[in-house]
C-alpha cells in the first residue's frame, strides 16, 4: 500500500476518514491540456486516419459514395460470415436494406487492424487497403480500379 492509500484514522469529535483532498473537489483540471499530443486517444487517431482515407475514396468516386456509410467498430462480431472460416474480420462491407431505411455501410474493425499493424504509417495503408477492398466488392469492380495505388498483394 502506498502512503496516499493509508487509512486515516479519524480525529476526536469527526465522523469517518479525513479525506486527502480536503475540500472533495479531486482534480483542479485536465491531466494532459488538449494542446499536447496525448489529449487525442488511440482510438480517436485510428477514426482520423479511418476519414482520411474515406476522403481519399470520395474524391475520386464522389457520386458511387454519396450515400455509402463508413464506419469503425471495435471488433467484428462474433458470428462469422460464412466466407471467413478461420479468419478475423478487418471491414466488413453490409448492402443496402431499403425497406429497413439502412443505406450501403462499410466497417472497419479496429482492434484486428491494429493488431496487424506495426506503426501508424503500416495501420493507415491497411485501412487503405480494407476500404479499397470493401469498396471494390461493393462498386464490383477491382480493387486497382478503385485506387490506382492499390499496393494489393
Amino acid at each position: 500500500m502506498s502512503e496516499s492509500q493509508l487509512p486515516v484514522p479519524a480525529l476526536p469529535g469527526r465522523r469517518g476518514a479525513r479525506r486527502r483532498d480536503r475540500r472533495g473537489r479531486g482534480l483542479r483540471g485536465p491531466l494532459v491540456p488538449p494542446t499536447l499530443p496525448a489529449w487525442r486517444t488511440r482510438a480517436d487517431k485510428f477514426d482520423d486516419t479511418v476519414l482520411r482515407c474515406v476522403r481519399r475514396l470520395e474524391k475520386r468516386w464522389p457520386k458511387e459514395l454519396s450515400g455509402v456509410e463508413f464506419a469503425v467498430e471495435e471488433v467484428p462480431p462474433s458470428d462469422p460470415a460464412p466466407w471467413e472460416h478461420r479468419t478475423v474480420a478487418l471491414g466488413r462491407y453490409f448492402p443496402a436494406d431499403p425497406p429497413a431505411g439502412l443505406t450501403h455501410r462499410v466497417v472497419v474493425y479496429r482492434r484486428p487492424v491494429l493488431a496487424r499493424s506495426e506503426d501508424a504509417e503500416e495501420t493507415e495503408l491497411l485501412v487503405r487497403i480494407v476500404l479499397v477492398e470493401q469498396v471494390a466488392g461493393m462498386l464490383g469492380r477491382a480493387p486497382e480500379d478503385i485506387d490506382p495505388e492499390y499496393p494489393g498483394d
